[in-house]
């Protein structure tokens, strides 16, 4: 299953993301043949899941050019809240929404989107809690397990990842054709 052999996967962290919501996306994409790359605000840095599953960062934001880039993760749990204060993780998003690449969320993960200011008229879903947020940003937020709207790609929780990734797969697929 080798569908992503030429795609290159950028995945953001910061202490206490949603274990699953970040190893899950990572391994399956390596599965399916991507290169994915892992930025947080320091290269070699090994950040810490809610759960205490690690994660070793392999680059630092600063040495990211989202030209690289194919599609862009962005995990849930706590993380969100710190990734969205960084200049470099919005400029990231930023410049990867305005090149129409997949940028894919879940659950918290919309606060960085809101952030970046790249929401606006975007059908989305999320966690319960960022419905409000969500809709004071300009999107549309309904209550699926996947929502694909464009090149954005949002989830609710842990237990719809099947079904995400198999999302952000066929997008990606379908982008590389």
């Amino acid at each position: 299953m080798m569908k992503l052999m030429n795609a290159r996967v950028l995945q953001v962290v910061d202490e206490a993301f949603e274990d699953l919501e970040l190893w899950y996306p990572v391994l399956r994409m390596r599965e399916a043949g991507a290169t994915v790359d892992i930025a947080g605000k320091e290269r070699g840095k090994i950040y810490t899941g809610k759960y205490g599953v690690p994660c070793e960062s392999t680059h630092a934001f600063e040495e990211i050019n989202p030209n690289d880039y194919d599609v862009l993760l962005v995990p849930g749990g706590w993380a969100p809240d710190k990734l969205r204060r960084y200049e470099e993780v919005l400029n990231i998003v930023k410049a990867m929404d305005q090149e129409k690449k997949i940028i894919a969320q879940i659950c918290h993960a919309g606060w960085v989107l809101i952030s970046a200011d790249i929401v606006k008229g975007v059908t989305m879903t999320s966690t319960p809690a960022l419905i409000d947020d969500l809709k004071n940003a300009g999107a549309v937020w309904i209550d699926e397990p996947v929502v694909k709207s464009g090149h954005i790609v949002s989830s609710r929780r842990p237990g719809d990842l099947p079904q995400y990734m198999e999302t952000i797969i066929e997008a990606v697929v379908k982008d590389l054709e």
